[in-house]
């Protein structure tokens, strides 16, 4: 393998989040397997943040990341996005794995009112 074991890259400065989806800095996921995000979050006026994770292979056609749910022996599908509510000036760090694709895009936003919000994003890759 030709790329680093590890990449650190700061995807969103420290913003207002809006109450629309806005796009992080693509990151590119090459040779890795391992996609680690760290967070920080103020939620100030907001009711919640939300963020999403989308991969594509050609860097221009998108797919979002799916979550299962199970009931009864009935494995049913959706779009997968989180949902952050705490208060307090925040730090969260997520593991998303396995993911492997060419290109991973991160996206966030507010929901309610945005006044005081901030967050900041920092994308780990890694082949683990």
């Amino acid at each position: 393998m030709d790329t680093p074991v590890i990449h650190v890259q700061s995807i969103r400065a420290s913003a207002v989040l809006t109450t629309s989806y806005v796009a992080c800095t693509v990151l590119r996921g090459g040779d890795y397997n391992f996609l680690g995000l760290e967070l920080t979050f103020t939620k100030g006026s907001l009711t919640s943040m939300e963020l999403k994770i989308e991969v594509s292979d050609d860097g221009t056609t998108y797919y979002q990341q799916v979550a299962e749910a199970t009931s009864g022996g009935t494995v049913t599908p959706s779009v997968a996005e989180r949902t952050f509510t705490t208060g307090a000036p925040t730090y969260y760090a997520l593991e998303v794995h396995p993911i492997r694709a060419k290109y991973i895009k991160v996206s966030v936003k507010g929901t309610g009112t945005v006044t005081n919000s901030l967050c900041a994003v920092t994308g780990i890759l890694a082949w683990v």
